[in-house]
């Protein structure tokens, strides 16, 4: 059965992406990183292994940001876990990963990791260096628990947070340890990655 890869991104708009690392660099420079790694990500994980999504907020830019091969659609409201959720109960069948688009290191090795991690494991992780995580999937069979409830978004919380919302005896896998961009000092210690746009 076919994996869906699930792009989390927000349209590229001056002023509403990348806030926090806004607020040390700048609303510009924090609009052409966003911008430029969202295009960059989009293109290389673009993959015929996996239906490739991308899951858009606000939900009106949807219908005007195409990227070729990425089948567009809103995240819909409610805070991060809910906007994650929904494509995991929306989505045909087939074990779903999300990423987000703010990761400039990540390959599609990384994402066929965690599907083969998927063939015998109920969820996988990409932890982050920061204690949250970069790419979350689950399997989806027999059934979809949700593991977001109560999670301390956007602290070191987040990773152990969610694992202690999944059932007792799920079996979780992890993919490679990567980083996001949120500040800059997350993007001065990423720049040395030649994959950052």
């Amino acid at each position: 059965m076919k994996g869906h890869l699930v792009l989390m991104a927000k349209a590229p708009r001056m002023g509403t992406v990348k806030t926090r690392l806004a607020a040390s660099v700048g609303q510009v420079k924090a609009w052409a990183f966003h911008r430029r790694c969202l295009a960059a990500t989009a293109q290389k994980l673009k993959d015929p292994r996996w239906t490739c999504w991308l899951v858009v907020a606000p939900d009106a830019a949807a219908a005007h940001l195409n990227i070729n091969g990425w089948t567009t659609r809103p995240q819909g409201g409610g805070d991060l876990g809910a906007r994650m959720l929904r494509p995991m109960q929306t989505l045909p069948p087939g074990p779903v990963v999300i990423v987000g688009s703010d990761i400039p290191g990540i390959q599609p090795r990384h994402i066929q990791a965690a599907f083969k991690a998927l063939g015998h494991h109920d969820w996988v992780f990409g932890p982050a260096h920061d204690g949250g995580y970069w790419l979350v999937g689950a399997r989806r069979r027999p059934g979809l628990i949700d593991p977001f409830q109560g999670v301390r978004w956007s602290s070191e919380h987040a990773l152990a947070d969610t694992i202690k919302n999944l059932p007792k005896g799920a079996r979780i896998a992890f993919v490679e340890t990567l980083s996001d961009v949120d500040e800059a000092q997350d993007l001065i210690e990423a720049k040395p990655n030649p994959d950052v746009p």
